[in-house]
């Protein structure tokens, strides 16, 4: 690889696959360490072509979400089942992975900036501004660099576009899928919130169970499928849909509770 080839947004590809590399091995820990990352369905990744592959979850961090799904990303490429073990994966990572993110979050300081270096598909948000509700048109360069993204390499998305559970599935999603048909992954993340603070920077507790399922491909009808009846497939694919949510006795809980305390002891 040339030391100056750069990608398609112009950054240095030798430079990314440094900042992945540092980053990696700084993170490695928060998902090893001091919590446990369950995954389920890695085998998945290994099928995949190298490029218009989107990936869709649910999000409860800024960042330690992304940083995850690279970690496992690379450790499946590399034949790791499930796990993450022996971080030499690391060294040699998949460098055309992006992942969306707001824009305002991405520039706000000098973290998130060489953050979004190493993959940010940086957006300005419809409906959200600097902690205000706003309203306004959807910025063509936005779209357009997601599809350069996909036509590049793997992107993650979050299309509730917060880190707030339950709440509705941005439709724009729905259009970059009819717009670039991507094969669409979905993935389903728990205990990032338990374990992390809302940036995803600060290990909150320790010793949760975090837990990162990859579910097969969705099945699309591309060219007949209604963005209405998009938006529900990825409902109940990210497991966001209202039907979701359930309340249950304070012994059923319990008893769930204990199963969950019973899987986080990982060092015993």
């Amino acid at each position: 690889m040339p030391l100056f080839k750069r990608n398609p947004f112009g950054h240095i590809l030798f430079l990314k696959k440094w900042l992945i590399r540092i980053f990696g091995l700084i993170s490695h820990g928060r998902y090893r360490r001091f919590n446990n990352l369950h995954i389920e369905g890695s085998e998945i990744l290994r099928d995949l072509p190298d490029n218009n592959v989107l990936f869709i979850s649910n999000h409860q961090t800024y960042f330690a979400d992304v940083a995850a799904m690279f970690h496992v990303f690379n450790a499946a490429l590399k034949g790791r089942v499930d796990n993450i073990k022996n971080i030499g994966y690391i060294w040699n990572p998949k460098l055309n992975i992006y992942f969306v993110a707001a824009g305002e979050t991405m520039r706000a300081g000098l973290l998130p900036k060489i953050f979004a270096y190493a993959g940010s598909v940086s957006i300005d948000r419809t409906w959200r501004s600097k902690g205000e509700n706003v309203n306004r048109q959807v910025k063509m360069s936005d779209v357009s660099n997601i599809g350069k993204a996909l036509n590049d390499g793997w992107v993650i998305t979050f299309p509730q576009g917060t880190t707030t559970p339950f709440k509705p599935i941005r439709r724009g999603t729905a259009h970059i899928i009819k717009k670039h048909k991507p094969i669409v992954i979905p993935i389903v993340i728990d205990g990032f919130r338990r374990s992390f603070d809302k940036k995803g920077l600060v290990i909150k507790k320790r010793n949760v169970l975090q837990s990162m399922v990859i579910k097969p491909p969705l099945e699309i009808d591309y060219e007949n499928e209604e963005i209405a009846d998009i938006v529900t497939k990825i409902e109940y694919a990210i497991e966001q849909h209202p039907s979701f949510l359930k309340v249950i006795s304070v012994d059923e809980y319990a008893k769930q509770e204990e199963e969950l305390n019973k899987k986080r002891d990982f060092w015993s």
